[in-house]
């Protein structure tokens, strides 16, 4: 089968130039002879492969990126692709002339990083701008990059299901709370759906069955049907709220977020019992940390996440005084006490560094988003630290980690370390410079870190993804592995513009769900929230983009049940 690589014309309105000028990749499908091959765009039309932006000498970030791509086999049989580098606006880079950026993969799905060589090192290779390439390569890349979709739903044709003493009579009375009917109901529960998904993954659901028809106590065989349980949420949940984290506590669940209604001032709590509750008509607002010029608490009480650290529910955010300039503080719940009062909370503290000093003792530098993360390796905090914002030395919001002690968790045990900055153009767009909205989840002996780039208010806000072993040091970089695109984007669900600045929880069917906000319309600036499940593809990795129609659309099942 055919592999192709491309770049997309640049619309300034939609796709600007950070985005089009990346590799972007389709393959060949059969077709008649008439109207010769088709081509089926990979990741939804949208760049895999972009040039790394360089740090200039002012600390400043040259957004690059890349045309005229070509696919190659090289001599040890590994799939090379190359690249012209180029400025973001398309004119040529005359550093590079008569070099191109290389990557590597044996699979289309994971890539080395670039590396600059000389162009006339792979004219050998007979570069093009498509290649024939084995067709289980390219069909398991197209599970890969494609739409991962529900292929179907299915449960056994038959169960038997025996009563504790056998075949009863048909006039037998049904003990109430007896240990016949109840292990005989528990039998039926327990047999759950199969879901199965276009990439050969699949996943167990519980199956609400209706029980009127079927008599347990009268030997038989019954047709009997049953609805797939299924979570599900509409979008947007709830307009002008930015960086939603949902929380389940002491029996409860709790809704905070950045309040884009009242202008940022004062950090909002929702209290229910269910999470559709959080949501619901004229659910209330509880304030819990409120404007107070005398305790420093001005503005931009920005992206609140609770947290339990050291056994201590905290609740992690960034907050200015009277001059802007966000900055992480954390507040811890006082024992016994309710979360949603104000007086409930101990005084935030100002996170600082081992020696005492501020995170952000430079003038013109802001502190915000941290997140905690308790792994095997260790507890560490990861936050977004920006230098001289707005001016022609802007180094763009850059992610930072280090370590902590449960004990006194708004003091670092470690220097900050550098996780990541800007540097792709799907994180840097249109001059967005920006990494931000840290959050992270542990899966099969593997830290998962989503983060958001490009614009907060807008279109082009994305997820990224950092990998590591949690067994690992997470301060040391060579252990983390950094997407190469983006995860989460305004062309992974259909009417969601801007995805980003998620958290992650568990539902009450132990499945987990992303929170996140985004916009409703291309050019609209209004933040509102969704939710949706995680699905976790056949090799165990998160899979963010699965609409809820891709999901789950038929959840209608039946089967014959013998009852013995």
């Amino acid at each position: 089968m055919k592999v192709y690589v491309y770049t997309r014309e640049v619309d300034k309105d939609s796709y600007p130039d950070g985005l089009a000028r990346s590799v972007h990749m389709a393959c060949g499908t059969k077709s008649s002879a008439d109207s010769g091959e088709e081509r089926q765009a990979l990741n939804r039309n949208y760049g895999i492969l972009f040039a790394k932006g360089e740090i200039t000498e002012k600390n400043t970030i040259l957004p690059l990126g890349v045309k005229n791509p070509k696919i190659f086999v090289m001599e040890d049989g590994v799939i090379g692709i190359s690249a012209e580098r180029v400025y973001e606006s398309g004119d040529t880079d005359e550093r590079t002339i008569g070099k191109v950026l290389l990557w590597k993969t044996h699979d289309l799905i994971n890539f080395s990083d670039e590396e600059m060589i000389q162009a006339e090192d792979i004219e050998k290779f007979a570069p093009s701008d498509s290649l024939d390439v084995d067709s289980e390569i390219v069909e398991r890349a197209c599970r890969y990059w494609n739409p991962i979709v529900c292929t179907g739903v299915s449960v056994p044709e038959k169960v038997v299901i025996e009563t504790e003493t056998g075949a009863c009579d048909e006039g037998a009375e049904q003990k109430s709370g007896g240990t016949k009917a109840g292990t005989a109901e528990q039998q039926l529960d327990s047999v759950k759906a199969v879901v199965s998904y276009s990439d050969g993954s699949g996943r167990e659901k519980k199956v609400c069955w209706d029980k009127s028809g079927l008599n347990f106590n009268v030997p038989g065989e019954y047709r009997v049907s049953g609805k797939v349980s299924q979570q599900r949420f509409k979008f947007p949940l709830a307009k002008g709220y930015g960086d939603p984290v949902i929380f389940p506590w002491e029996g409860k669940w709790y809704f905070i977020s950045t309040n884009d209604n009242l202008n940022d001032i004062g950090i909002y709590v929702r209290e229910a019992d269910e999470v559709e509750g959080l949501f619901a008509d004229g659910v209330e607002q509880h304030l819990i940390l409120p404007f107070d010029p005398e305790r420093g608490f001005e503005q931009t009480f920005w992206a609140p996440e609770f947290h339990v650290i050291g056994g201590e529910l905290y609740i992690l955010f960034a907050v200015s005084g009277h001059v802007w300039g966000p900055q992480c503080h954390m507040m811890k719940k006082k024992k016994g006490a309710s979360i949603i009062d104000a007086d409930s909370w101990e005084d935030p503290i100002r996170v600082c560094r081992m020696d005492g000093s501020y995170l952000a003792e430079k003038e013109g530098s802001i502190t915000l988003d941290m997140t905690y993360i308790k792994a095997e390796s260790g507890s560490y905090v990861i936050w977004s630290y920006r230098e001289k914002m707005g001016t022609e030395y802007d180094t763009g919001s850059m992610l930072y980690i280090a370590s902590i002690d449960e004990k006194e968790p708004w003091k670092l045990t470690s220097e900050p370390v550098l996780l990541t900055r800007p540097l792709y153009g799907w994180e840097n767009v249109s001059g967005t410079i920006n990494n931000e909205g840290p959050y992270a989840f542990l899966k099969d002996g593997k830290v998962y870190v989503t983060y958001s780039g490009g614009a907060a208010n807008g279109y082009t806000y994305v997820l990224g993804l950092f990998t590591a072993d949690e067994d690992k040091n997470l301060l040391d970089m060579s252990n983390w592995t950094k997407s190469k695109t983006s995860v989460l984007n305004f062309y992974s669900v259909k009417g969601e513009y801007g995805p980003g600045h998620n958290s992650f929880f568990t539902n009450e069917d132990g499945e987990m769900m992303i929170a996140y906000h985004g916009e409703t319309e291309l050019h609209s600036n209004l933040r509102c929230d969704g939710i949706r499940r995680v699905h976790f593809r056949a090799n165990g990795t998160p899979y963010f983009q699965m609409s809820a129609d891709e999901d789950l659309q038929d959840t209608e099942v039946s089967m014959r049940v013998v009852v013995k």
